[in-house]
């Protein structure tokens, strides 16, 4: 099934790479214009469920990682004791200076909040999504909290050293 399944992405899309690994994961490196087509034809393949939406920081590179994880609804549901669950894993870098990318809601609606939290924590913007409002932050920060240059001491320095000290009366 890998086999067939990695032949025919490469032979559809031009500059990906596709790693079939022996633990029932396949991992697509692609270009971020390729990456809903890539996301819908993997739907139309039968990998309906996304699993995840994950982005992780390349400081040093200057880019960020978004990782896609499907698998597929009927491959759980009828699961055997002697057959693993396959996990498609798509990856993506964009840059961390505009770090924008399109939206995937409309593939699969359950990214929904993925695309808010990374929004919220990484500042990367996705085009088109509904509402990218926030998630779980009550303030703002000039660098969001997951990036790499977020400095927290600085941070709680700034914010709990201006908390006065409350001293308990005597008794």
């Amino acid at each position: 099934m890998h086999e067939s399944l990695k032949h025919e992405l490469e032979s559809m899309f031009k500059d990906i790479l596709v790693i079939d690994t022996e633990d029932n994961q396949l991992t697509v490196f692609a270009q971020r214009s390729q990456i809903s087509v890539i996301l819908q034809f993997l739907k139309d393949k039968g990998f309906d469920h996304l699993t995840l939406v994950s982005a992780v920081d390349w400081i040093e590179e200057k880019k960020f990682e978004l990782v896609y994880i499907l698998t597929r609804y009927l491959e759980e549901a009828n699961k055997d004791r002697d057959k693993e669950k396959t996990y498609l894993i798509v990856k993506t870098r964009i840059s961390r200076e505009k770090p924008q990318l399109e939206t995937i809601t409309g593939i699969f609606p359950n990214a929904e909040p993925y695309e808010r939290e990374i929004h919220e924590l990484f500042g990367i913007s996705f085009e088109g999504h509904p509402r990218l409002t926030p998630l779980f932050l009550e303030r703002e920060y000039k660098i969001p909290p997951f990036r790499k240059d977020f400095d927290t001491r600085k941070y709680v320095e700034d914010v709990f050293d201006t908390i006065p000290i409350v001293e308990e009366k005597d008794k």
